[in-house]
């Protein structure tokens, strides 16, 4: 299911949609990864914003 930019807002910005490569470009660029490291983040940890952030900041270290 595609990403309906019409409905827009807190919730839609919790999530990390991993089929929009658009989404999993910015948040791969926002951390410093690669568009794979993403991936592999989302497929590990879901799309839950604030647990890929936290899982992106790990790889850091």
């Amino acid at each position: 299911m595609t990403d309906d930019k019409t409905k827009t807002g807190a919730a839609d910005r919790q999530r990390v949609a991993g089929g929009e490569g658009y989404e999993v470009a910015y948040f791969a660029d926002k951390h410093g990864i690669s568009r794979d490291e993403a991936l592999r983040l989302i497929e590990k940890h879901g799309n839950d914003r604030a647990a890929l952030d936290a899982a992106a900041e790990r790889m850091k270290v």
